[in-house]
C-alpha cells in the first residue's frame, strides 16, 4: 500500500475532533448509494414496462407486413416462399382483411374481419369455445351449418353474444338486384371469444377462414397482404430491406417498428429523461464528497504543510484526496448497485408485499394488462450508471485536491 491510500483511508477514520467530518463523509455515501440504487431501479422499470408494451402490441401486430399498393396481391405463394426462405423468418402468412359490422340483436360494432389460415399465432392465446373442441378445429369444420367467427371479449360484450351464438356481418360492399343495389351480408356463428387484457387492438379484430374471407369479400386468388415473423423483434428490419430488395414498389414492406416505433421511441425518451434527472441526485450527492473534502483539507493543512516540507510533491498530495473521494464513490456506488440491483430483482414480490400488508393497489393488473410488476435489469443500463455516478464523484475531487496540492507549506506554518 502506497502511503497516498495509507493517509486517505486514514482521513476517512472518525476522530474525537473530526467527528462532523465523518459524518459529512457517511452522508456523502448514503446519497450515492441512494441516487444509484434509485437510477438502477427505475431504469430496470422502464425497460420491463417497454417489453411488456412492446409484447402486448407485437401479440397481434405482425413482425413485418407485406401489401400492395391500392391492390391485394395475387400469386402470393410466390412471395411466402421467399419469405420463407429469408434467413431469420419464422413463418409468413397470407391474409385477407376488411373493416365490416357486426349486428346481433339490434347491437352494431364495428370491427375488422381478418380471413387466416390454420396456424395463426390467434389460436395460441386463451380462447372460449364449447363442447371442448379447440377453436381452430371449430373454425375450420367445414361440415358446419354456417362458417365460424372468433371476436374479442369487448366485442362480444358490445353486441351482447357468446360463444355458439350467430352474427350477421355487414362488409362495405353491395349486391346490385332489380331493387338496386342492397348490402351484403352474411351470417356467422359465434365458435370462440378471445381476451387479452387491456389490448386495444384485440377488441378490433374478428377473425374467419381464409377462403371464406376470399369469397365473401370478392377476393378469389388474391389476399390483402403477408404477416411476417421473425425470430427476433429487432430483426424485423433487416428482414423488411432484404424482402424489399426482392419485391419493390408498388409491394410496401414494413417492419413493426414503422407501424408503432413512434410510441415505443416517446417510452426510450422518457426513459432517458428519468435517467437524467435522477443523475441530479448523484450530482447532489458529489457535492457533498466535494464539501467533505474542503473541509478535511481545512482540517488538516498542518499536516499537509508538513508532508510538502517532508518532500511530498504537489502531485501526491492531490493524489490523496483524489483517492479518498475515490473511496467514497466507490463505496456508495457500489452499495447502491446492490441495493438497485435487489429491489429491481425482487420488485414484483416486494409490490405485492406492500399491497398485502396495507390494503392498497400499487399496481392494477388490468389496466397495464401484465401479469406481473415490470423490472428487467439490463448489464449496459447497471454499467452506464456505475460509470456516470464514479465521473461525478471523482469530477468532485477535483477542486479540493487541486487547492490542497497548491498550499504553501512556508505560509502555512508561519503561525503554527
Amino acid at each position: 500500500m502506497t502511503y497516498e491510500w495509507f493517509i486517505s483511508l486514514r482521513y476517512l477514520r472518525a476522530k474525537r475532533k473530526q467527528t462532523f467530518i465523518s459524518v459529512i463523509s457517511f452522508i456523502s455515501i448514503a446519497g450515492v448509494t441512494l441516487g444509484v440504487a434509485a437510477l438502477i431501479l427505475v431504469l430496470a422499470v422502464m425497460t420491463g414496462f417497454t417489453d411488456g408494451v412492446r409484447q402486448q402490441i407485437l401479440g397481434n401486430v405482425p413482425h413485418v407486413l407485406a401489401q400492395k399498393f391500392g391492390e391485394g396481391i395475387s400469386g402470393h405463394q410466390q412471395f411466402v416462399d421467399q419469405a420463407l426462405n429469408t434467413a431469420h423468418v419464422v413463418s409468413a402468412a397470407p391474409f385477407v382483411s376488411k373493416e365490416a359490422m357486426l349486428v346481433s340483436r339490434g347491437n352494431v360494432a364495428a370491427v375488422s374481419i381478418k380471413g387466416v389460415e390454420a396456424g395463426h399465432k390467434i389460436f395460441s392465446q386463451s380462447l372460449l369455445t364449447a363442447g371442448g373442441q379447440t377453436a381452430e378445429a371449430l373454425l375450420f369444420d367445414e361440415t358446419a351449418g354456417r362458417p365460424g367467427i372468433i371476436i374479442g371479449i369487448d366485442t362480444a360484450t358490445s353486441i351482447g353474444v357468446s360463444v355458439g351464438d350467430s352474427v350477421n356481418v355487414i362488409p362495405p360492399l353491395f349486391n346490385i338486384t332489380p331493387f338496386g343495389m342492397i348490402p351484403k351480408m352474411k351470417p356467422f356463428q359465434v365458435i370462440g371469444v378471445f381476451e387479452k387484457q387491456s389490448s386495444l387492438i384485440d377488441s378490433f379484430y374478428a377473425y374467419i377462414p381464409l377462403s371464406v374471407a376470399q369469397t365473401f369479400f370478392d377476393m378469389q386468388g388474391q389476399v390483402s397482404g403477408i404477416e411476417i415473423e421473425v425470430d427476433g423483434f429487432d430483426r424485423a428490419p433487416q428482414v423488411a430491406d432484404e424482402l424489399g430488395r426482392s419485391f419493390a414498389f408498388p409491394y410496401i414492406i414494413r417492419p413493426w417498428q414503422s407501424l408503432y416505433g413512434s410510441f415505443l421511441s416517446a417510452l426510450k425518451l422518457e426513459k432517458l429523461g428519468l435517467f437524467i434527472v435522477l443523475a441530479i441526485i448523484v450530482l447532489v450527492a458529489a457535492f457533498n464528497i466535494a464539501t467533505t473534502l474542503i473541509m478535511v483539507v481545512m482540517e488538516k493543512h498542518r499536516d499537509i504543510a508538513i508532508l510538502r516540507a517532508m518532500g511530498a510533491n504537489a502531485r501526491s498530495i492531490m493524489k490523496v484526496f483524489v483517492l479518498e473521494g475515490f473511496i467514497i464513490g466507490t463505496l456508495g456506488t457500489g452499495m447502491g448497485t446492490a441495493l438497485g440491483v435487489t429491489l429491481a430483482h425482487y420488485a414484483d414480490t416486494l409490490i405485492k408485499g406492500l399491497e398485502r400488508q396495507f390494503g392498497i393497489k400499487i399496481f392494477d393488473q388490468a389496466v397495464y394488462g401484465m401479469e406481473h410488476f415490470p423490472s428487467e435489469v439490463v448489464v449496459t443500463d447497471v454499467v452506464a450508471v456505475v460509470a456516470v455516478a464514479m465521473i461525478i464523484s471523482l469530477s468532485a475531487t477535483i477542486y479540493p485536491a487541486w487547492r490542497a496540492s497548491r498550499m504553501d507549506p512556508a505560509e502555512t506554518l508561519r503561525y503554527e
